[in-house]
């Protein structure tokens, strides 16, 4: 096991097949040589290794869980489903089955049937098993400003267990009807780049019971360099609230949104001593970009939003050329001999930017107010995939 450690794939891989002669059916052997198969980039090889170890040793949870991670990569949705929820019959509580069959369902467009899933992996990844690295300065500070906030605002106060708000639907709409006479989607049709900008997006409750659910809940468990902090739905960010504003999103804005399924979520926290997102695009047909901090909590009622360039990612970049963080500055040189120009939509509270996501974007500049409730939180839902709005416009 010494060489897979170490990374040496190909002598861990010889070490697995000289025990596998004398015990080949032995479970642990095969799930490691798979395991070591599919870090050489030999998929076929590391499935038909799961495959067989699923029929010698059907009651090893392991074989299961990393048959369907194959399965998944294959795009085979409802055969990797069920090897996930065969592996979790097994064992309730294995952390990466349960992630991977929220993500298979998200991706097989049921995304609200995964909320269950990604609050159990929360449940079990952070509540019994915190994080054993110290966590960078910036989030540090976030999870002590949290601590004291939910502590009744006694600083110094002791940690708080995991938790995670219900965040149930509203009883009434979450989404404000388009009060705009279809004029929103109007300026979707005509704006180059394709852009809409919402305000007033959520009701007063729904807005009153998100903003609860993100203040409240343990869930930034992400820290990036920047300074900004990420819930994503394995992280607990999966309630019923979610579900409700995707839909109603869906049926209030049929013509921007349509039929496309939400396949990605999550929430962005900040810290205004930092930087914000850095320039990139997303894989996905349409982004909704949405804010809930008051703006009482904006010092520079021109800025804190997100600036737009009216390029897209070309179609042939692969995601790590278009989103990734040392991308930029071939980024901003694409968009420089493109002679591409940028939008600058400012930060207001329950203002909601709908674009398309192939078009590169980041955090504009953030001068907001120190204190818990201060930071500057955005939600971004992706619908559909790249690719698919483009090829229905043409």
């Amino acid at each position: 096991m010494h060489h897979h450690r170490a990374g040496r794939l190909l002598e861990a891989q010889q070490l697995y097949r000289d025990i596998l002669q004398h015990v080949p059916d032995h479970p642990v052997v095969n799930n490691s040589l798979g395991i070591a198969l599919k870090g050489q980039g030999k998929t076929d090889e590391a499935a038909a290794v799961f495959q067989r170890l699923v029929a010698v040793a059907p009651d090893y949870a392991p074989g299961h869980s990393n048959l369907g991670n194959i399965l998944f990569e294959k795009g085979k949705l409802s055969e990797a489903e069920a090897s996930y929820r065969r592996a979790l019959v097994l064992k309730p509580d294995m952390i990466d089955a349960l992630k991977n069959l929220g993500l298979v369902i998200v991706d097989s467009g049921r995304f609200a049937e995964c909320f269950p899933v990604f609050r159990r992996h929360a449940e079990l990844a952070y509540g019994k098993n915190p994080a054993s690295q110290p966590a960078p300065p910036h989030k540090a500070q976030h999870d002590q400003e949290q601590r004291d906030y939910l502590n009744g605002g006694q600083a110094g106060g002791a940690a708080l267990p995991f938790h995670l708000e219900e965040g149930t639907p509203v009883s009434g709409r979450a989404v404000n009807p388009d009060g705009s006479q279809g004029a929103v989607a109007a300026t979707w049709r005509s704006s180059s780049p394709q852009i809409a900008v919402i305000d007033n997006l959520l009701t007063d409750e729904g807005l009153e019971q998100l903003r609860r659910y993100c203040w409240r809940s343990t869930m930034w468990h992400k820290a990036y360099p920047n300074g900004y902090l990420g819930a994503m739905p394995e992280h607990g960010f999966a309630c019923p609230l979610v579900a409700q504003i995707a839909d109603e999103l869906r049926s209030t804005y049929p013509e921007i949104i349509g039929q496309h399924p939400l396949l990605q979520w999550w929430g962005f926290k900040y810290d205004s001593r930092l930087k914000g997102i850095n320039i990139h695009a997303d894989f996905a047909a349409v982004n909704v970009n949405f804010w809930i901090t008051p703006d009482e909590a904006n010092l520079d009622p021109e800025g804190g939003g997100l600036v737009v360039w009216d390029k897209p990612a070309p179609l042939d970049w692969n995601f790590a050329q278009y989103n990734n963080p040392n991308a930029g500055q071939n980024i901003r040189d694409f968009l420089a001999r493109s002679g591409a120009r940028s939008v600058t939509v400012p930060y207001r509270a329950n203002r909601a930017v709908i674009f398309d996501s192939d078009l590169f974007h980041e955090t504009d500049r953030i001068t907001f107010k120190e204190g818990y409730l201060n930071r500057r939180i955005n939600i971004t839902m992706l619908f559909g995939l790249r690719g698919e709005a483009t090829a229905k416009q043409r």
